[in-house]
């Protein structure tokens, strides 16, 4: 009876070693290919464009220098020198309307990435909570759109605005 496993277990531990081996290839083929590089890609679009819109959408009067700093952080190109260059008249705005908006986002999508290029475009739903100084706090909910650009610090946003109502 010996005789006859000894052989059938040898076949089947074959098998299951020719079966790991070709998962083992297959897995790491899968991991390494272009469509799960871009899909790793989009991800951190999708990420880096939630928390620009979120930063670009929260703000403290109390502490402006450090709510500014985020921006210019977050952005590139265009809107990194519009910052730059409107930052004092922007931080006065801000402490004079003695407002705190905090904002998260609801919802996103990356609705185009070029990869090569490094350039993408983002769709955000965000609920932002206002409260003015001593006053009762407001609850708004508005759409975003975003353009980013790949840097060598990673992608950073170049164009921020709202969507109309209506619009996409």
């Amino acid at each position: 009876m010996r005789r006859f496993f000894l052989p059938i277990a040898a076949v089947l531990a074959v098998l299951a070693a020719g079966y790991a081996t070709w998962a083992g290839v297959s897995w790491w083929g899968a991991s390494t290919n272009d469509s799960a590089a871009f899909a790793r890609e989009r991800e951190e679009v999708l990420r880096v464009g939630q928390v620009g819109i979120a930063n670009f959408t929260t703000l403290d009067y109390k502490k402006v220098d450090d709510d500014l700093n985020r921006w210019v952080d977050s952005a590139t190109g265009e809107l990194r020198t519009e910052i730059e260059n409107g930052r004092a008249e922007r931080k006065k705005q801000i402490e004079d309307a003695k407002t705190v908006t905090v904002s998260r986002v609801l919802d996103a999508a990356v609705t185009e990435l070029d990869s090569r290029a490094g350039k993408a475009r983002l769709i955000a739903v965000v609920e932002t909570t206002v409260t003015p100084e001593g006053g009762q706090p407001v609850k708004k909910v508005n759409r975003y759109q975003t353009a980013l650009t790949r840097t060598d610090a990673g992608w950073k946003l170049n164009a921020l605005g709202p969507v109309a109502a209506g619009g996409a």
